[in-house]
């Protein structure tokens, strides 16, 4: 796990050049690129969502395409689309933003719900069909999408079976007074961000992935995430809990965060630190429980505090 821990440590570095005082969420981030995810940047404008997109794409070596969401945008202008050649009297397909490996989907749920669902396919199968042919997305492929969750005006909800394609869903937060006032010192003669270089390759990424896919899982621990997304579907406050692939999530999400912290098996805490990112979207609170001001948030940090916590041996990963 030593190179999967060094991989992470350089990118964390690099993006903290341009992103202050979000460690935190940073490592989330990088949590769902390796575990071949997606991530749901929800939150205010001006808090650095974009940047955090972008410092991530610029610190790793592949390429990266930014697409902003309006009502008006069509699933050809971001799939690509087939255009007639005068010269050669065929039609050659022109390849659209969602052909690189980091796609930045700005203010997602600004876009039509038909929009959205051009989304679907690349993100699930890493892969689009376009007038029948179907065309592979190179490797590794991440899709970031921010929203605003505060006005709704001229805005279309992204629907739960989209919402469960993002592996995490971070808020970012306002800064700190020292933190906002270190960012304006940085601020003062040109953005960070424009100096901002890669230092890890899209190779390394894939090495990382691979890897991460190898962090030893004790029956016990597996046991403690079923039972977690299990117990998501019959509280009295959920409508709606996790699927199995929220299950799934929670198991890949642990794995990486374990490698990061360069550990080769996974500990009860790093479910746990995994669980309100991984699950807190996916969960549809009932009507009458909005009401009382419950919260997603609330119900898992209920849930991990009621189911008992397994006893795992610290030598795990090497028995």
């Amino acid at each position: 796990m030593s190179e999967v821990t060094t991989t992470a440590k350089r990118i964390m570095t690099n993006v903290e050049k341009v992103v202050i005082g979000k460690r935190q969420e940073i490592v989330l981030a990088l949590v769902a690129y390796l575990c071949e995810g997606h991530i749901l940047l929800e939150d205010v404008p001006g808090v650095a969502k974009t940047m955090l997109a972008r410092a991530l794409a610029a610190s790793i070596g592949c390429s990266f395409k930014r697409v902003q969401c309006t009502p008006d945008l069509l699933p050809n202008d971001i799939t690509g689309a087939s255009i007639f050649n005068p010269k050669t009297t065929e039609f050659e397909f022109r390849q659209g933003p969602l052909f690189a490996q980091i796609v930045l989907a700005d203010e997602i749920n600004r876009t039509t719900p038909r929009t959205q669902a051009a989304l679907l396919e690349a993100m699930a199968e890493r892969r689009v069909t376009v007038d029948g042919h179907t065309y592979q997305l190179e490797a590794p492929f991440l899709v970031i999408a921010t929203q605003n969750p505060v006005d709704h005006e001229g805005t279309f909800p992204l629907p739960e079976a989209q919402l469960d394609r993002f592996l995490v869903r971070l808020s970012l937060g306002y800064p700190s007074q020292e933190e906002e006032g270190k960012m304006l010192d940085l601020l003062k003669r040109e953005h960070p961000i424009d100096q901002l270089s890669a230092v890890v390759s899209a190779a390394d990424v894939i090495r990382c992935q691979q890897a991460v896919r190898e962090v030893y899982v004790d029956p016990k621990v597996r046991d403690y995430i079923v039972e977690i997304v299990r117990t998501t579907r019959e509280h009295d406050d959920i409508a709606l809990g996790g699927s199995p692939r929220a299950s799934m999530a929670l198991y890949r999400a642990s794995q990486a965060v374990a490698a990061i912290r360069g550990n080769d098996f996974v500990l009860p805490d790093d479910v746990k630190r995994m669980a309100p990112a991984v699950l807190g979207h996916r969960l549809i609170i009932r009507p009458e429980s909005r009401l009382r001001k419950v919260t997603a948030a609330a119900v898992i940090t209920e849930i991990l505090s009621e189911i008992s916590v397994p006893m795992v041996s610290s030598n795990a990963g090497a028995e």
